[in-house]
């Protein structure tokens, strides 16, 4: 099942309008229908605070938005930890508490993370400056990631 991030949703919205692209966003209201595509009500809320008028598009589909259990806060309390961040000592250029939470939700529902966070070639030596790509990546989180063009390509869909 993917699960979206914020940022592969606001990407899809702003680069494929929905008055130039019917097509694609029909074709997401039917994954939203099926329940194929969810997302984390965190991810929701930034693509709502961001996007409001995707966010209202969302909601008019009946996406169903994942909150955070037991399950998830204790994986997001892991992850953290591997990142070595301590408190609320995000470092600005690494993952947030929400993207650990959107992780920790895909991991959850054996998911695949759609994400259209920018991939780092070269990984940061701090761990807590990685993002969510690279943090998917790691041996003890092991998260398939990937953006929602690879999305798009997987799908085989053809739309025209």
């Amino acid at each position: 099942m993917p699960v979206f991030d914020a940022s592969s949703m606001i990407y899809a919205w702003d680069n494929y309008p929905i008055k130039q692209f019917p097509p694609l966003w029909n074709w997401i209201a039917r994954q939203i229908e099926g329940k194929i595509l969810v997302m984390p009500r965190v991810a929701f809320d930034e693509v709502a605070d961001k996007a409001p008028d995707c966010g209202d598009w969302l909601k008019e589909n009946e996406l169903e938005l994942i909150d955070i259990n037991n399950t998830i806060l204790e994986d997001a309390l892991r992850i953290k930890g591997l990142l070595l961040i301590v408190g609320d000592n995000y470092h600005a250029r690494g993952v947030g508490e929400n993207d650990i939470f959107i992780i920790s939700t895909a991991r959850a529902h054996k998911g695949e993370l759609v994400s259209d966070e920018a991939q780092q070639p070269g990984l940061p030596t701090i761990l807590a400056k990685r993002k969510i790509p690279a943090v998917c990546s790691m041996r003890e989180v092991a998260v398939p990631c990937i953006n929602f063009l690879e999305y798009i390509r997987r799908s085989d869909e053809v739309f025209g």
